[in-house]
């Protein structure tokens, strides 16, 4: 798509689109996100068959990447089927800007992260008003502006 001579210097949005496609392809593991409260979210992703030390989550940038690997105990043992897929998963998460990463859990199979988005006090500063005859502050007026003001001129 972006090998023409006319779009030079996009290499680098090829490969994202690229990776981008790949992971969307890959459904493995399976995952739910879900709104929790008014400014909290839920990713639950299912990795049955992973323990905690098999499991780990970081944030790299603005993404949260979740990766799991089996230790290799499968040396010892025989299998007569294999039907339970082992495989390693790596699973990443743009995050917005002020996402923050409150805390994850295992349990019953499933990986829970917590995440919150903590909203901003609201910051009021009264700004004086200079009169335009003198360039003095003297006898100039002060307007308060509170925030219930300035949510409704929006």
């Amino acid at each position: 798509m972006f090998n023409s001579p006319l779009l030079l210097g996009f290499d680098h949005f090829e490969r994202v689109l690229d990776r981008a496609a790949k992971t969307s392809a890959e459904g493995y593991p399976p995952y739910n996100i879900e709104q929790t409260g008014e400014t909290c979210l839920r990713i639950t992703l299912a990795v049955a068959g992973f323990s905690d030390d098999d499991l780990t989550v970081t944030t790299e940038d603005n993404q949260l990447v979740i990766r799991g690997r089996h230790r290799n105990d499968e040396a010892e043992r025989v299998f007569l089927h294999r039907g339970i897929a082992s495989r390693q998963f790596q699973r990443s998460f743009v995050l917005a800007e002020g996402i923050e990463v409150m805390g994850a859990r295992l349990d019953n199979g499933l990986l829970h992260i917590d995440l919150e988005r903590p909203m901003p006090e609201p910051v009021v500063r009264e700004i004086q008003i200079k009169t335009g005859r003198t360039g003095k502050t003297d006898g100039g007026q002060t307007i308060d502006v509170s925030p219930d003001d300035r949510q409704d001129r929006r």
